[in-house]
């Protein structure tokens, strides 16, 4: 199913789906944003995420390092402790049925993250989990142009 035949076949619950996203999105530093979508998709293995979102992060002037070295965070030195706290909640809450890591990463995630952005994080972490399964589930794969040309669209259409 291609990403209008999604909207064709749900539009109220798709525009709201994406504007939620948006809405989630823009309540994080777009930096932590990137590195969870990425991260979050590397794990599931959407293609198609992995292909959109690392093309936005290098728009937003993310370094290629930090996009290469993303799989392997634990061991790169490159990443502060707030996005290595951010990573971590990722791994745990993508990973949520395997379980190792999930009270390290909540007192990581406490450390470095008030209340508010713990539940904002949470949420965007939720979300790419969703549009990934979206993605994988109905075998999409779509230019970045045109993703980001639909989701603007939707929101226009959400707003209204």
């Amino acid at each position: 199913m291609t990403p209008n035949e999604l909207f064709a076949a749900a539009p109220e619950l798709m525009k709201k789906w994406t504007a939620t996203s948006m809405a989630v999105a823009s309540s994080l530093d777009p930096t932590l944003v990137h590195l969870v979508e990425i991260r979050a998709s590397q794990i599931n293995g959407c293609a198609n995420c992995l292909n959109m979102h690392t093309a936005a992060a290098r728009e937003k002037g993310e370094t290629e390092q930090r996009i290469y070295l993303l799989s392997a965070w634990r061991e790169a030195p490159c990443y502060t402790e707030r996005e290595r706290a951010a990573l971590g909640w990722t791994d745990a809450l993508t990973r949520l049925s395997e379980g190792h890591h999930l009270e390290a990463a909540r007192k990581a995630l406490q450390a470095e993250f008030t209340k508010e952005e713990q539940v904002k994080l949470t949420l965007m972490i939720n979300i790419i989990n969703g549009w990934n399964r979206i993605a994988v589930g109905f075998q999409q794969f779509v230019d970045p142009a045109e993703a980001k040309a639909i989701a603007e669209k939707s929101a226009e259409k959400a707003v209204a």
